[in-house]
């Protein structure tokens, strides 16, 4: 394959940070993925809904940490000796806001042609229809591609403790 061809190969591949979560496999794209570090110093924060786990301190900057197990409406993540926090830089607002998420393992590094990307499915999806971007075959099951501005909108998290903050005080 000569240089130019094997160039275009590539410009037709995105990769994905892929991960495990409840026994299940999950993707998000590797370009907003700054690191991925062991688990630990997470800091509580009170009144805050039960997916996120509090904040850490990133090289002096304070980073809140979402459980992504508890966001989809599963029990959380128990801690293991694989159990990593990765953070990710989303826009918010037209500002980069870092943003750790706990994840059960980090797999791999995934090359995918978008066109293997199928469309989520309408119903039977163990988490909201609205977080996922898409899904591929990988190996002998499916991957589930996030929409991370979906799962992780400051938005919506700021909705849920409104509302958990009302109902304590009523």
């Amino acid at each position: 394959m000569s240089q130019q061809t094997a160039t275009a190969v590539e410009a037709n591949v995105s990769q994905y940070l892929a991960f495990s979560l409840a026994g299940e496999m999950y993707a998000i794209p590797l370009l907003g993925v700054k690191e991925i570090i062991e688990y630990g110093g997470v800091t509580p924060i009170p009144t805050m809904p039960e997916f996120i786990r509090g904040v850490i301190n990133l090289r002096g900057r304070v980073v809140p940490v979402m459980d992504m197990s508890a966001r989809f409406g599963e029990a959380p993540t128990a801690i293991g000796e694989r159990t990593c926090i990765v953070i990710l830089e989303q826009d918010q607002e037209g500002r980069a806001q870092d943003m750790g998420v706990v994840v059960d393992s980090v797999n791999a590094v995934i090359d995918v042609d978008p066109a293997d990307i199928e469309p989520p499915p309408s119903f039977g999806a163990k988490i909201r229809v609205d977080f996922i971007l898409g899904m591929w075959r990988h190996e002998d099951r499916f991957v589930v591609v996030l929409d991370l501005a979906k799962v992780l909108s400051v938005d919506e998290i700021t909705q849920i403790a409104s509302a958990m903050q009302s109902r304590d005080a009523a």
